[in-house]
């Protein structure tokens, strides 16, 4: 372990089972790394930059993953449905990019400013993740970027992410119950069957969106909500409106 450390930079190694408690990593970088089972516990790894790794049944607790990036990395197990845990975690500024994680578990964590991109994140679970951030007493603003990617089943419930970049990403069977998505992207997002009684859309922008079983009626707010005249048919039906042609 003592060339592990801050700065230092690993290819092809397998770290399965090292134990990283309250180490030092900032700056790091691990290429074409393996990590089985490792607790990422009180650990930094501001700006660490981890490419091609495999990170199965990792957990990051208490870690500070501000501005780290993660490429092309593997998260989740195949064989148990198993993803990356990350909880009471700082990922302000982080970036994911065409990463698998699938069934990840995201709990009670700071996520202002993050990116992630063409990534599985089928079956995650989002727990009172916070993408927001206060500036001063009486001013609190949101911030991610969650494009091109899967969230098929994940569940968002309550989640916080109005005037937040969503365009091109899944939603299917997704649960949005009383989502805060006012302002949003979400254009050419896939919303099929996503359960979104109580979500807030006012002003958000769903051009070139799947709304298929989008109920309007169940929504929370809905003013100022953007879908092209193609789309109203499919939301007309949703609330039950029988649409004929003329």
């Amino acid at each position: 372990m003592a060339q592990i450390e801050a700065g230092a930079r690993l290819v092809g190694l397998d770290l399965s089972g090292h134990d990283f408690t309250d180490a030092d990593l900032t700056d790091a970088v691990f290429e074409d790394c393996a990590f089985a089972d490792v607790q990422f516990q009180g650990v930094c790894l501001q700006g660490v930059r981890f490419k091609a790794c495999r990170l199965i049944r990792c957990r990051f607790a208490h870690a500070d993953l501000r501005e780290a990036v993660f490429e092309d990395c593997v998260c989740a197990d195949d064989q148990g449905h198993v993803g990356p845990q990350f909880a009471f975690s700082r990922l302000e500024e982080a970036r994911f990019a065409r990463c698998d994680l699938s069934f990840a578990k995201i709990e009670r964590s700071a996520l202002y400013g993050i990116e992630m991109e063409a990534c599985n994140l089928r079956g995650a679970v989002f727990l009172k993740a916070d993408f927001g951030r206060a500036f001063g007493r009486s001013v609190v603003r949101w911030s991610a970027a969650l494009k091109g990617c899967n969230l098929e089943l994940a569940d968002l419930t309550e989640v916080r992410l109005p005037d937040c970049d969503l365009n091109r990403s899944s939603f299917r069977e997704a649960l949005l119950i009383d989502a805060d998505l006012e302002g949003a992207d979400l254009r050419e997002c896939d919303l099929f069957q996503a359960l979104t009684a109580g979500a807030k859309l006012a002003r958000a922008d769903l051009r070139g969106a799947e709304v298929s079983g989008l109920n309007l009626l169940e929504l929370a707010s809905r003013d100022g909500l953007k879908v092209t005249v193609d789309q109203q048919y499919r939301l007309l039906n949703a609330m039950g409106v029988d649409v004929h042609a003329e």
